[in-house]
């Protein structure tokens, strides 16, 4: 599968680890997925033990974990930068990407944030954790 507008950022082993550390998750979080190859949104959903690893992981363009406070969005961007994944907080929602457009090429992964870029260089506004 081959997407010439997105390159991937995130792999099996990263959606394992951030499946389970929300499934851990002392709270009951909410999710959906923006699936890459048909854009379909899937509706909210809480089961992170079976629901989110049912069809794997491949075509999860993002990942949207509802995070309504916060407080909720400080505790989980803390979990989330532990395992190294890239995202950002919009609103309510805390998005993680499995997939960035290459004109917005990844061009800095580092232990606490996500820099992205323009072909031209110049750094996006994002709100990265």
């Amino acid at each position: 599968m081959k997407h010439s507008h997105y390159q991937q950022v995130m792999n099996d082993t990263k959606w394992e680890e951030l499946r389970a550390a929300m499934y851990n998750y002392p709270d009951n979080l909410q999710w959906r997925t923006k699936d890459i190859e048909t854009g379909y949104i899937r509706p909210w959903d809480g089961d992170w033990f079976h629901h989110f690893k049912s069809g794997g992981y491949i075509s999860i363009e993002w990942l949207e974990i509802k995070a309504e406070t916060e407080e909720l969005r400080k505790d989980l961007t803390a979990v989330l930068r532990n395992i190294h994944v890239p995202g950002e907080v919009i609103l309510d929602v805390i998005r993680v990407y499995g997939y960035v457009k290459k004109e917005d090429s990844l061009i800095i992964f580092n232990h606490s944030f996500l820099q992205l870029s323009i072909s031209g260089g110049k750094p996006l506004e994002y709100n990265t954790y």
